[in-house]
């Protein structure tokens, strides 16, 4: 049996194209550039998951380096995402609408050979959720609920 744990947030549509959420105190916004019609006051949502695997890769880095009792200084990873903006904006094509491809590269400060950082990095990634999620196929369901905030 396995016990699982859920993740909530909910996020919020401000005027244009602001989106806010509370989470566990921490107040986040989404946004689009002022090229995008956007006020910029945030990142964008492809940004903020581009930044969630990059932030998870090195929260599984600090667990795993703990675990394996390695001297780890720091890591910085860096991740890209390639996609076809048509979808989105409801526009033919025969892209995906989400990323053609993502593109992770680490720096890994410690003292390990480049083969030692490459086999941490590849074990780091097997066990970050998120890169799961990415990479397998995750069941993702969608539904109206009652409303909480219409007057």
């Amino acid at each position: 049996m396995s016990a699982d744990k859920r993740v909530a947030v909910q996020a919020s549509m401000e005027q244009g194209f602001l989106v806010s959420a509370n989470i566990r105190g921490h107040q986040v916004q989404i946004d689009q550039p002022e090229a995008a019609r956007g006020t910029n006051q945030g990142p964008t949502p492809l940004e903020y998951f581009l930044f969630s695997l990059g932030g998870c890769i090195c929260t599984i880095g600090r667990i795993a380096a703990m675990q394996q009792k390695i001297d780890l200084r720091g890591m910085k990873v860096s991740v890209e995402g390639d996609y076809n903006p048509a979808g989105l904006l409801g526009k033919p094509s025969d892209d995906p609408t989400g990323f053609k491809q993502i593109s992770v590269a680490a720096e890994i400060d410690a003292d390990m050979s480049d083969e030692d950082k490459q086999a941490f990095l590849d074990a780091v990634c097997e066990r970050c959720p998120l890169h799961a999620n990415i990479k397998l196929e995750t069941q993702v369901t969608h539904h109206l609920m009652e409303p909480s905030c219409v007057i």
